[in-house]
């Protein structure tokens, strides 16, 4: 098993962070899917009858996603995996600040608290793929016409910003499967980094894109994109992120 908290760290306000995270989401969930694969959205719904951390959240957005990944892990996986075992099934309680997925929840305790790693993540120095790297998606190079911030630059880039945040995202993995654990659940691990990287490089950019946007416009924007997601699973080629 490992445990790994991440903490990506934002030149945003908390309060930002709402729109920005749901903005993106769905602008990224459109660059993954095409050619049969990609994002299915199933619900989308208020909830307001499930507690999260006792009773502390117990309000918020429900979704229940399935992600067709085929052409999304590596070769090794596909020639193990039987056919049509490649989809993820996703639910999510999203009761901002505090989020939680069927696989995942803070408050960890006993083992669980010893095995975890934390890992920083830096959007604007840590390395990436050279097939995600997009100039207008780079953190030290983009500046917001809206609000002035960035670019990004120089180590601790964060001690020079004005608002300032960290995201916590806590990932546990367990993959049952003797002789190939440790290979697979290195290669969850080192996908969610990338995955988590590259989604917050574009939050930043995309500043302009939904800085001034309310709740009610990205519940607008949600239902337009779910139309277009089951338009784009089925026709084009797959698009955006591959397991190689």
């Amino acid at each position: 098993m490992l445990v790994k908290e991440f903490r990506v760290i934002l030149p945003l306000t908390v309060e930002e962070y709402q729109v920005a995270q749901l903005y993106s989401v769905a602008e990224a969930s459109k660059n993954e899917t095409g050619g049969g694969e990609g994002i299915e959205v199933l619900k989308n719904e208020p909830f307001d009858n499930h507690p999260l951390l006792g009773d502390e959240y117990s309000k918020g957005q429900y979704t229940y996603k399935i992600y067709h990944l085929k052409s999304k892990v590596p070769s090794f996986i596909r020639l193990l995996a039987p056919e049509g075992s490649l989809e993820m099934h996703e639910e999510a309680w999203n009761a901002y600040p505090y989020c939680r997925t069927v696989i995942s929840a803070h408050k960890l305790m006993g083992e669980k608290l010893k095995l975890r790693e934390v890992v920083t993540v830096d959007i604007s120095n840590d390395s990436v793929k050279s097939a995600d790297y997009k100039e207008e998606e780079d953190p030290t190079k983009f500046k917001s016409e809206k609000t002035g911030r960035g670019p990004l630059t120089g180590p601790q880039w964060w001690k020079k910003c004005d608002p300032v945040m960290t995201c916590y995202k806590l990932v546990t993995c367990e993959f049952k499967w003797f002789g190939f654990q440790t290979r697979i659940e290195k290669f969850i691990m080192d996908t969610e980094r990338r995955l988590f990287t590259n989604f917050h490089r574009q939050v930043f950019c995309w500043m302009d894109r939904w800085h001034g946007m309310n709740m009610d416009d990205i519940r607008r924007l949600e239902d337009e994109t779910k139309e277009e997601l089951d338009e784009q699973r089925q026709i084009g080629t797959v698009r955006g992120t591959t397991g190689e």
